[in-house]
């Protein structure tokens, strides 16, 4: 039976579950958010303390770094490797109000990704 999520994870499933009921997942260190299949964020500790981090598309991507969100990079042999996630604006942490416009933006960008990726295996 897989251990329990910590209480942060489940935090960030209260606050992101607007756009649905969450479940955290442990996968590679950290925690993969999903609804109904669609991972909308991750939770990494990158080395400044675990941290939440919204799936972001081509069109999102401009509002979270207008809001100065950070992106998700990571080291890997030693170079630095991106993936398409944001931190969120500390204030969005406060409520699933403040998290709601943030949430829509990752389910909007998990829609995309899974719509994108059955257009290419037909």
């Amino acid at each position: 039976m897989p251990a329990p999520a910590s209480e942060f994870a489940l935090y960030c499933c209260e606050l992101l579950g607007i756009v649905g009921p969450c479940v955290a997942r442990r996968m590679f260190g950290a925690y993969g958010i999903s609804t109904e299949g669609l991972t909308l964020a991750i939770l990494a500790d990158l080395g400044s303390g675990e941290k939440l981090w919204l799936k972001a598309s081509e069109t999102s991507r401009p509002v979270f770094e207008a809001a100065g969100c950070e992106r998700f990079v990571y080291l890997a042999k030693g170079k630095p490797m991106s993936m398409n996630y944001y931190s969120v604006p500390d204030e969005a942490l406060e409520s699933p109000q403040a998290m709601a416009p943030w949430a829509r933006l990752a389910l909007d960008a998990a829609l995309a990704a899974r719509q994108s990726k059955s257009v290419k295996k037909r």
